[in-house]
C-alpha cells in the first residue's frame, strides 16, 4: 500500500483550531494527522479537556517554530465560582470545601484581582502538565501521591471582571485574562477565592489568542474535516504567513539567503529577540536572534534543497 502524502506540503504551515470542550490536546493533534495525513504534527501550549479556543498547530517543518511560539502571551475568558474549592483548581474536581460567598464585595474582589495582576508568584495547579522528577504532576497525583509545585514568575497584564452574578451561595464571575505562557487560570481563579476567604474554582475557560494568533484564524475539527473532505485547503497560515505574521522582519538579500540556508550567519542589525529573516521573494528563510557579532539562526525555515 502506497504511503499516504501529506496536504500540506513539506514546509506545511499553521493550523488553529477552536478545541471542543472535553478534548485534550493530544485528541486534537491525533485527529488532526489523519485529517492532514501526516505524523509531522504538533502543539504550542496544552489546552486542559475542560477548555476550549485557540490551539495552534504546527504541521511538517512548521513543527520547529512551536517552541518559538511556546514564549508569547496568551488571552483568555473565564468563569470564576466563588465559594467552593476544588482539589484541582477547576470544575472536573472533587468539591472539597464550600462557603458561601454572598458576602464578598465588588471592591473586594476587585482588590484580590489587583493583588494578582502585574508580575506575581504563582503556584500552578498540583493537576498541571509540570514534570516533577520526569512525570507529569497530574500523573502522580492521580495515582495518590502527594505533589508539592514551586512557585514561578508570571506577568498577569490583564485580569478584568466582566460581569459578576450571584447564584445560589456563590459568586460566579465572568473575567478576561491576558497573561505571559505558564500562567494558570485555574490557579488565579483558586487564589482569588482563597484571598477572599471562601475558596474559588474555575468552571469555565476559552483560551481567545495565541501571540497574534486568534479565534478569526480558527476552526473547528469538524469544519477542517468538511474542508479535507471538499478538497479546500487546511492550513490557516502557510509558513511564510505564519512567520511573517509572529515575528519581526529583517529583509536580506539573495547572498544573505544563501548564506542562511548552507548553516552560516549574518552581520547584526541591532533588533532584539527572535525574528524572521525573509528574502526578496517574501519567503520565510529563517529565525534569527542576534548576540555578539553575529546574527545566528534560532531554525532555518528553508534549509538548502527544500522549499525551494
Amino acid at each position: 500500500m502506497a504511503a499516504r502524502v501529506s496536504r500540506v506540503g513539506e514546509l506545511g504551515g499553521l493550523v488553529i483550531v477552536d478545541k471542543d470542550s472535553g478534548l485534550t490536546s493530544h485528541d486534537v493533534v491525533a485527529r488532526s494527522r489523519k485529517l492532514l495525513q501526516t505524523k509531522k504534527v504538533g502543539h504550542a501550549g496544552t489546552l486542559d479537556p475542560m477548555a476550549t479556543g485557540v490551539l495552534v498547530l504546527g504541521v511538517e517543518r512548521a513543527t520547529k517554530l512551536l517552541g518559538q511560539l511556546l514564549l508569547t502571551t496568551k488571552a483568555y475568558t473565564a468563569t470564576i465560582r466563588l465559594g467552593q474549592a476544588t482539589n484541582t483548581d477547576d470544575a472536573e474536581g472533587e468539591v472539597i470545601a464550600t462557603t458561601p460567598a454572598l458576602h464578598v464585595t465588588d471592591e473586594e474582589i476587585e482588590n484580590g484581582v489587583a493583588a494578582l495582576t502585574g508580575d506575581i508568584e504563582q503556584v500552578p495547579a498540583t493537576v498541571s502538565a509540570i514534570k516533577v522528577d520526569g512525570e507529569r504532576a497530574y500523573a502522580r497525583v492521580r495515582a495518590g501521591e502527594e505533589v508539592q509545585l514551586s512557585a514561578r514568575p508570571v506577568t498577569v497584564s490583564r485580569f478584568d471582571i466582566l460581569a459578576r452574578r450571584d447564584v445560589a451561595e456563590f459568586v460566579d464571575l465572568e473575567v478576561a485574562v491576558e497573561c505571559t505562557s505558564g500562567t494558570y487560570i485555574r490557579a488565579l481563579a483558586r487564589d482569588l477565592g482563597a484571598a477572599l476567604g471562601v475558596g474559588g474554582h474555575l468552571t469555565a475557560l476559552r483560551r481567545t489568542r495565541v501571540g497574534p494568533f486568534t479565534l478569526d484564524h480558527a476552526r473547528t475539527l469538524e469544519e477542517l474535516a468538511a474542508a479535507a473532505e471538499a478538497g479546500e485547503p487546511l492550513l490557516s497560515l502557510d509558513v511564510d504567513t505564519a512567520v511573517k505574521t509572529a515575528f519581526p522582519l529583517r529583509d536580506i538579500d539573495e547572498s544573505q539567503a544563501t548564506d542562511l540556508r548552507t548553516g552560516r550567519w549574518l552581520e547584526p542589525v541591532g533588533i532584539k529577540g527572535v525574528y524572521a529573516a525573509v528574502d526578496p521573494r517574501g519567503r520565510a528563510i529563517a529565525l534569527l536572534e542576534e548576540s555578539g557579532k553575529r546574527a545566528g539562526s534560532v531554525m532555518v525555515v528553508r534549509p538548502r534543497g527544500i522549499g525551494d
